[in-house]
């Protein structure tokens, strides 16, 4: 109240201040260890001055003495390029991009945001605008994929936002091989050879291709170990899985099919990740549960 009433110039506080407090004397804003907030949270903060009639500074400061993230970095330099009335939209594409819309599809994102997925976003606009239409929509199966992959469009390769976000939205939607190939085809063509990270979100979107028509909701890995959900497999599965990958077990009353985690070697080798472990589950799923009832 002092601060508000103009009694004291100076207000130190905690972020308690970007749920919509609005104090209209307001100009200056310094953000202390401004590289370990989200980018959301800091174009809030960044909100809360510039309220009134009077010209508004914000200053983000961080450590010199501490190495800065790629992320922290792409967070900042989005505030420092969006300062304009209505760049709202932009830094929220951007933060929707940095947590999310890269691995869709991927270890750390797909099934996150955390827990959403760029997919599930494009899904939920695409129903919304449908509804709005008074058009019928079929409910779409949904899956989850959970795996040490990095997957994502690099800015190196695709450096206008809004087609890096309509290229993932594409390979969201693609449901076949073809649809898959003319995706890889098109970004080939506009921008080159795709690099490791784009095959390995190409290699993600033929998973889900593979995955749900068997009916599958779930694959993710957990410690040393790659779960399946759901998943009945009939007697003769059930011994094809023990053969061709021991110590795998299978759980009839959760209808979980649980298989260890591969590794470069039996013996001391590393976890396979990023394009081989993506092929590996697709042999397993193409070995075990191509012909498996659902």
């Amino acid at each position: 109240m002092d601060f508000l009433e103009r009694r004291i110039d100076g207000l130190v506080c905690t972020t308690i201040v970007d749920s919509g407090i609005d104090i209209a004397n307001a100009n200056t804003l310094i953000v202390d260890r401004a590289d370990t907030y989200g980018l959301s949270q800091l174009h809030q903060l960044r909100g809360r001055v510039g309220r009134g009639r009077d010209r508004a500074y914000s200053y983000f400061m961080y450590s010199p003495d501490k190495s800065m993230t790629q992320t922290a970095f792409d967070r900042l330099s989005t505030l420092a390029a969006n300062t304009d009335l209505g760049a709202g939209m932009q830094v929220a594409m951007k933060d929707l991009e940095i947590r999310g819309a890269g691995n869709l599809l991927g270890g750390e994102q797909s099934g996150h945001i955390a827990d959403v997925g760029f997919d599930l976003y494009v899904r939920l606009v695409g129903e919304a605008l449908s509804e709005f239409k008074g058009e019928s929509l079929e409910p779409e199966a949904e899956l989850t994929i959970q795996l040490p992959v990095d997957a994502h469009l690099p800015e190196s390769y695709v450096s206008e936002e809004r087609l890096r976000l309509e290229a993932y939205r594409r390979l969201a939607g693609a449901r076949t091989d073809q649809q898959i190939d003319d995706v890889l085809a098109e970004l080939t063509d506009r921008y080159g050879p795709p690099p490791t990270e784009v095959a390995n979100l190409v290699a993600i979107s033929r998973l889900r291709a593979l995955a749900l028509p068997i009916g599958l909701d779930e694959i993710s890995a957990a410690g040393t170990r790659i779960r399946l959900h759901p998943v009945e497999l009939p007697e003769s599965r059930r011994v094809r899985l023990a053969r061709l990958y021991p110590g795998a077990s299978y759980r009839a009353a959760t209808r979980q099919m649980i298989v260890p985690a591969p590794t470069t070697k039996k013996v001391g080798g590393q976890p396979l990740r990023d394009l081989e472990l993506l092929h590996w589950v697709a042999d397993l799923i193409r070995t075990v549960l191509a012909e498996a009832p659902r």
